[in-house]
């Protein structure tokens, strides 16, 4: 896992984009959280997909699901 790994440092510019996806998100979903957002924000800085079973990623196209 930690070989497919990256770790990536919070910046003024991911912590506003998380914080608009944040915004927009909850307009449907009441309960997406601020973390569900810095990572939505961190897989699109990276050109990445989200592998997750967080129903909060469903209808999302950067996310893959699995159950």
């Amino acid at each position: 896992m930690s070989s497919n790994s990256q770790i990536v440092n919070v910046d003024k510019e991911l912590s506003v984009q998380a914080g608009f996806l944040n915004c927009e998100m909850r307009k449907n979903l009441k309960d997406f959280g601020l973390a569900d957002a810095y990572v939505l924000a961190t897989a699109r800085r990276l050109n990445a997909k989200i592998l997750t079973g967080d129903l909060h990623f469903k209808n999302i196209k950067d996310a893959v699901m699995i159950e």
